[in-house]
């Protein structure tokens, strides 16, 4: 359990993957949730496993799907697809580490980017029910912090039911505001 919450922790405070400002704060909320799965036993991610999300940065709102498209000997592929309207639309790959839920190589709209380090501390955690779109849930809410950034980022989570970050919401500082995500469909293999 600790790393689901440490991976989906992670996944929710970024990696910066492009020019894109607005895509920018998306994958760095979604990379870091990642890392906090690690920590007790390996990622269990399987095939199919996915979860779609409601975006919304106030005055810009899209969807993101995340799944998992291969596990390989070398790590798993996980895809993230995200459309903000007006704003475009952007394809991220990320081959992570079952074992320790580092980021091994990331591919942005085709060009390899370079995983950012990071440098990340939970501030608290709590058991909370938590409503969005897929439903109500029993999660984990996590503050978080990137000592890089300021802000704090909320995230509910629950990785024994959400596949792959267990994100349910968050709500975190972006470069152009507040931006919330929200699932609204998930399956598990």
């Amino acid at each position: 359990m600790f790393k689901s919450i440490l991976a989906g922790v992670v996944l929710a405070f970024g990696v910066s993957a492009s020019a894109n400002t607005i895509f920018d704060d998306l994958v760095n909320l979604q990379q870091q949730a990642i890392q906090s799965q690690v920590g007790i036993q390996e990622l269990t991610w399987q095939v199919g496993d996915s979860a779609n999300y409601n975006i919304n940065m106030g005055f810009i709102s899209g969807t993101m799907v995340m799944k998992v498209s291969s596990v390989t000997a070398d790590g798993i592929w996980m895809d993230q697809d995200m459309d903000l309207g007006m704003m475009g639309q952007q394809k991220v790959q990320t081959l992570i580490d079952k074992n320790t839920g580092a980021i091994k190589k990331m591919i942005v709209n085709g060009q390899e980017q370079q995983p950012p380090a990071q440098d990340i501390e939970v501030v608290s955690t709590n058991q909370e029910k938590v409503t969005v779109p897929a439903g109500t849930f029993d999660s984990m809410h996590v503050v978080a912090r990137d000592k890089n950034q300021s802000g704090d980022i909320n995230v509910w989570m629950n990785p024994l039911i959400v596949p792959m970050s267990g994100m349910l919401k968050q709500v975190a500082p972006g470069q152009l505001g507040e931006v919330t995500v929200e699932c609204t469909a998930f399956h598990k293999q």
